[in-house]
């Protein structure tokens, strides 16, 4: 009976035992399988196509075919953008302080760092860099300038400028610095005689939650802090680690941050606030838009299971997935999404379902709407980003404004101004301000682009081409010259607006970054929004649940 047992528990540890194996070399042989069959393509079509082709750039395209089936933020790190994780977890990169952009095919400077070399030596936000070195530089190889423009500290680089007002293109020789890029923008009082702190986050690398503990430690040094706005619009993230550090800041001590699940759904990591919080229970709103991502949203997210402060914007943007960064050979590293994470109250706020109909996977999460509490029995809900409490839009209701900050319009115009008459003192009152804007638009030959203009265009067209009788055509001209008047009223209407606008780009010019944000934060609906629910303690403690 004994014996009969015994080898009863034999044969059952052998099956199960025989089934795990069986599982784990299936996989196995479907990964060498593959792995053999994807190197013989890649060599037969490298030796034998027609046409040479290169074999780093045909592999290239095989590896970012691959990841591209999965989701978007898995990816491959060539040895030219190293520099690029660097500066996410560091913080710091070897370069000259200036941040490009490319508007209307050229490549123009956006800002410049204070105090390196680039802002030093003369260089100016709306200069077109046409030349780094020996490489001409446009559109086409935009994708590259950081290799051109960021090196070893020390080395030097030489820049060739085109400036409006400038006849002949300027050219710098500028020494490359060791970066350090700072989380926190800007902070200080705002206004500047209140007790509200005012906190612009830009990035999470591993230094934020310590920039906010020094900032937090630093206004209160001036006078007593009575509230916090933590602005995260545009923030998109950055290690998981400095979003559990800043979340401490505010946070409760032992309280869930976030908790991350890997492939294996029962290891679950749970990330507790370690440290008592620097910013005590001082009220606190948080500022969220489509561009606040990943650890802003850890952040946020937080926040608000916690009911630790209001969060005020519009949603974000939807990324509940976590990376890790794995260094292959050749200097070459793979970004690969290893885990999801969920706010304290259990909810995945993942926006886009990657996985829907893609038969790579064999078995995926769903990201579907389900609701979820706060610790105060607050509704919130997964999937889309972060709800905020209070939905306010910072959009202009014009769609012209919206035309104009699209092409860069009021961007190039106060370089314009500024380069040929406002730093050698001729500055413009408002008015005359913006007469001088609509001639530039008018000389710039600009467009609006709307969809009723295009059918005026289109009818004129069909009419010419069919000769139809003149009194139709002079009608159509008639309607022309109403729509011109519409859209000449439209921008007197918001004429407020565009002035803002042009200030504050002006104020970038002479104020830098901190300019720019002191000067929009005086006309921004949002923060206004935010001091108002401050000022009403029971105002504030409603969005909570927790005023009677």
């Amino acid at each position: 009976m004994h014996r009969r047992f015994f080898l009863f528990l034999v044969f059952v540890s052998s099956f199960f035992a025989s089934g795990f194996v069986t599982s784990d070399s299936d996989i196995y042989f479907r990964i060498a399988k593959s792995i053999d069959i994807f190197g013989r393509v890649y060599k037969e079509v490298v030796t034998n196509y027609v046409d040479h082709i290169n074999p780093e750039e045909f592999m290239l395209a095989g590896i970012k075919g691959m990841l591209n089936s999965l989701d978007p933020y898995t990816g491959y790190i060539g040895e030219n953008q190293q520099g690029d994780i660097d500066l996410i977890t560091t913080g710091k990169y070897g370069g000259v302080g200036a941040t490009v952009g490319l508007q209307n095919d050229k490549i123009i400077v956006v800002d410049l760092l204070e105090g390196y070399s680039a802002q030093r030596q003369g260089i100016q936000i709306g200069d077109i860099i046409v030349r780094i070195d020996s490489v001409d530089v446009f559109k086409d190889n935009y994708e590259d300038l950081s290799i051109y423009l960021k090196g070893e500290p020390g080395s030097e680089v030489t820049i060739f400028i085109e400036r409006d007002g400038e006849e002949e293109n300027l050219i710098f020789i500028l020494v490359r610095e060791e970066i350090e890029v700072k989380n926190i923008s800007y902070y200080g009082f705002v206004p500047e005689e209140s007790n509200n702190a005012y906190l612009k986050l830009s990035g999470f690398s591993r230094s934020a939650g310590e920039e906010i503990k020094k900032a937090i430690f630093d206004l209160g040094e001036q006078r007593e802090v009575e509230s916090i706005v933590l602005d995260l619009r545009g923030n998109p993230g950055g290690l998981l680690e400095a979003a559990i550090d800043v979340s401490e800041k505010f946070l409760q001590k032992g309280e869930l941050v976030v908790s991350v699940v890997g492939r294996d759904s029962t290891q679950r990591k749970n990330h507790y606030s370690q440290e008592k919080p620097v910013a005590g229970n001082t009220k606190l709103i948080v500022l969220v838009d489509e561009g606040s991502a990943s650890a802003a949203e850890i952040v946020a997210g937080a926040i608000q299971d916690h009911d630790r402060g209001v969060i005020l914007g519009t949603h974000s943007f939807g990324k509940g997935l976590v990376q890790t960064v794995i260094p292959l050979s050749f200097n070459t590293s793979l970004k690969i999404t290893t885990g999801r994470y969920f706010t304290p109250s259990g909810r995945c706020i993942q926006k886009i379902n990657y996985s829907d109909k893609n038969k790579v996977f064999d078995k995926v999460m769903t990201f579907e709407k389900k609701l979820y509490k706060t610790d105060k029995n607050r509704r919130v809900y997964s999937a889309g980003g972060i709800l905020p409490d209070t939905v306010i839009s910072p959009d202009s209701e014009s769609k012209f404004i919206q035309q104009l900050l699209a092409q860069g319009m009021f961007f190039r115009f106060a370089t314009n101004y500024y380069n040929k008459s406002f730093k050698n003192g001729d500055k413009k009152e408002s008015a005359e301000l913006f007469e001088l804007f609509m001639k530039y638009l008018e000389d710039q030959g600009f467009q609006f682009n709307f969809k009723s203009e295009k059918l005026l265009k289109q009818l004129r067209k069909v009419a010419e081409e069919n000769n139809y009788n003149i009194k139709f055509q002079n009608e159509i001209t008639d309607l022309e010259s109403k729509f011109n008047k519409i859209k000449n009223d439209e921008l007197y209407k918001y004429k407020d607006e565009i002035i803002t606008e042009i200030k504050v780009e002006l104020k970038a010019r002479t104020d830098g970054r901190t300019g720019r944000i002191i000067e929009l934060l005086k006309y921004d609906k949002q923060y206004a929004a935010a001091l108002e629910i401050l000022k009403g303690d029971c105002s504030y403690k409603h969005f909570l649940g927790s005023c009677e």
